[in-house]
């Protein structure tokens, strides 16, 4: 099993390095990968041409162009347009050169705003998405519809993961463009750096969020590689949540700023509430491992250690 060929498309990205990361340290030496610079994805030739020639057994598509609420709101094309030509080529090739298994990962955003909490897989196309990052949550929704008629039409057994909000090692740091996580301990180190200035945030701090560490969600992609799992799609989470404002205030404790935290309640909360109901994965035999106030305190760890990196590329 493990001398399988598997592609990773974007591994470069925090979920892409972490999944290529665990499945080497599983044993998995053939491991093929290209960058964004050697292979365009929303190129359909150059997807196809790639796809013939290597011949994975295994596609894991981890490629994407992800951002919090600013940049989707901002850029509202780019991320429809950009993960609906990355997946559509990706597992169009898959298909046509017959690979065993394609694990396609998503997004909690693909459930309605006011679903009923937890949310199950069965709720999807159920209710109205949140306004601030629907073209990424349309384009993901296709993606699972992909997965799902390969599986109903040709017996594929290509899949998605429905992942939950994410942070570890090697997150983005730029403000414009990261999600919560990163951007709160981006803000509360500087603000503490420059003698615990007070931290402005969005919105009221009340919504709920709930977070996985990306190596858990490598971990659920290992345990989807090497078992045959019955449904075309699964959420992968933790099943427990926690409001933003006590989120602001743990990763203050956890990097040692004392100022003021600011709610800016002109700037818009997102969906009230998302938390996933998992029930179907740990039916399946996955649970995650890895408890929030630890992976906050690696993730702060990781972003002091690579802060000089940082820093030259101009997060």
């Amino acid at each position: 099993m493990r001398d399988r060929t598997i592609y990773i498309a974007g591994h470069n990205g925090m979920v892409g390095s972490t999944v290529m990361e665990t499945f080497r340290q599983s044993g998995y030496l053939n491991l093929v990968t290209r960058s964004s610079s050697e292979l365009d994805l929303r190129k359909q030739a150059d997807v196809f041409d790639f796809m013939t020639r290597e011949q994975p057994e295994v596609v894991i598509l981890a490629a994407a162009r992800v951002g919090g609420i600013l940049a989707n709101d901002s850029y509202p094309y780019q991320f429809i347009y950009d993960n609906l030509a990355i997946q559509n080529n990706v597992i169009e090739a898959a298909s046509r050169n017959d690979v065993e298994k394609l694990i396609f990962l998503g997004s909690s955003c693909i459930y309605p705003k006011h679903a009923s909490q937890p949310l199950r897989e069965e709720y999807l196309l159920t209710g109205s998405l949140e306004p601030t990052n629907q073209w990424y949550a349309i384009a993901k929704i296709a993606g699972i519809k992909l997965c799902e008629a390969l599986r109903k039409q040709y017996n594929k057994r290509f899949m998605a993961l429905m992942p939950t909000n994410l942070y570890g090692p090697r997150d983005n740091f730029d403000l414009e463009t990261s999600h919560v996580v990163p951007a709160l301990i981006r803000k509360f180190h500087e603000a503490k750096e420059s003698g615990d200035q007070p931290v402005t945030l969005w919105g009221t701090g009340s919504p709920m969020r709930e977070f996985l560490h990306v190596q858990d969600l490598a971990e659920a992609v290992l345990f989807a590689v090497e078992n045959d799992l019955e449904e075309s799609m699964y959420n992968i989470g933790t099943g427990m949540d926690l409001s933003i404002r006590e989120l602001a205030q743990l990763i203050q404790s956890i990097v040692g700023h004392r100022g003021e935290i600011i709610w800016d309640t002109s700037k818009p909360d997102g969906t009230p509430r998302k938390l996933l109901d998992v029930s179907k994965i740990h039916d399946a035999g996955w649970h995650h491992s890895i408890e929030l106030e630890k992976g906050l305190e690696d993730t702060y760890s990781w972003y002091l250690e690579h802060l000089n990196e940082l820093k030259e590329v101009k997060i």
